[in-house]
């Protein structure tokens, strides 16, 4: 597969709610919360900044977006500055969020926590929420133990460092002191995917790319019992 990675065929395919379930089940989780226009957000890997856009444009909160690959922060400006939208995009990475302690009433995470180290990044979570505040996050998990083998496969495609069963995520919340942790599967395999993805390609996306998303969708079908995600919401 050369040097190209599933995050190299994201930011060039410039896919827009690239977590399962995409935009739509995005809004559902929101829609159960209590967000308004005073509400300070952070959109923690905002990607393209599709989220961040329906969070201004749906409530009025003040909104950040952060977000680590260069690609992607520019497709997320582009989009802010198209849509005349007052969001803040920063580049950086969750593991070392620059904002002050109890910032953030919310904090939105969509199969992002799956793909850095977790205990840094929930404890930066946890550090930038006010006290009563709220983490929603989508992540990628896995619905049975699985072989060496397995896990190696799935590992080396999307470069995380571990696959988490829902137990596993119960455990990393808590020992990173959140309260009130509940954990839905929504009972869709990720083979189910975002039925209606938006794109914005890159003007100089390389081909073997597409060999990069073929693949991707082998693994999708070949563990689609195993790989799954779950809706998790915590309260600081």
């Amino acid at each position: 597969m050369g040097s190209l990675t599933y995050f190299d065929f994201l930011a060039k395919f410039g896919v827009g709610g690239a977590h399962p379930g995409g935009i739509h089940l995005t809004q559902s989780i929101l829609a159960n919360e209590k967000i308004n226009n005073q509400s300070v957000i952070l959109d923690a890997g905002c990607g393209t900044g599709q989220t961040a856009a329906y969070l201004y444009q749906q409530y009025g909160a003040k909104v950040f977006g952060l977000e680590i690959n260069p690609i992607m922060v520019e497709k997320a400006k582009k989009r802010f500055q198209t849509l005349q939208l007052p969001i803040s995009l920063i580049q950086g990475s969750i593991e070392e969020i620059p904002f002050a302690d109890e910032t953030f009433d919310f904090i939105l995470s969509e199969s992002v926590l799956a793909f850095v180290n977790k205990p840094k990044a929930l404890k930066e979570f946890y550090r930038v929420l006010k006290k009563g505040g709220r983490l929603l996050a989508n992540e990628m998990t896995i619905n049975r133990p699985i072989s060496h083998q397995e896990a190696a496969e799935i590992m080396n495609f999307y470069a995380v460092d571990s696959l988490l069963l829902e137990e596993g995520w119960k455990q990393l919340f808590k020992t990173a002191g959140f309260q009130n942790i509940e954990i839905h599967a929504h009972n869709l395999p990720l083979s189910h995917g975002n039925q209606t993805p938006e794109f914005n390609f890159s003007e100089n996306f390389e081909p073997e790319l597409f060999h990069v998303l073929n693949e991707h969708g082998n693994i999708v079908i070949k563990y689609q019992d195993t790989l799954s995600y779950r809706i998790i919401s915590v309260t600081k």
